[in-house]
């Protein structure tokens, strides 16, 4: 069956979309952490990867993660979702750390 454009905008659509958004947004941010305090560090030398790879895949990977909890946000509150500022906190939490990540990443590539 075909969808229409009536049909994906109705609340519920919206709220799909805005809960879609919202799982891979924190899909991307978990993957971030994985890769940085996971598998580079333990994986990386054993495969070769150069010592400043980990930081650099972490800055990529980590603006990333920041620009999808930003527009999960804004498609929770778009949709007038019952949990948005719920959400909303969330997201500003893996922010504030993905910031600070970003950061000790930024310092590993200068010192």
């Amino acid at each position: 069956m075909a969808t229409t454009k009536a049909q994906t905008d109705t609340p519920v659509a919206a709220g799909e979309h805005a809960q879609q958004g919202f799982s891979r947004s924190i899909l991307i941010s978990g993957v971030r952490c994985l890769l940085t305090y996971v598998l580079l560090p333990f994986v990386a030398p054993f495969i070769g990867l150069a010592p400043g790879v980990g930081p650099t895949i972490g800055l990529i990977i980590g603006s990333i993660a920041i620009a999808a909890n930003v527009f999960s946000i804004r498609r929770f509150w778009r949709a007038d979702h019952r949990w948005k500022k719920p959400v909303t906190a969330l997201h500003l939490a893996v922010i504030v750390l993905l910031v600070i990540l970003l950061g000790l990443d930024i310092g590993q590539l200068i010192g």
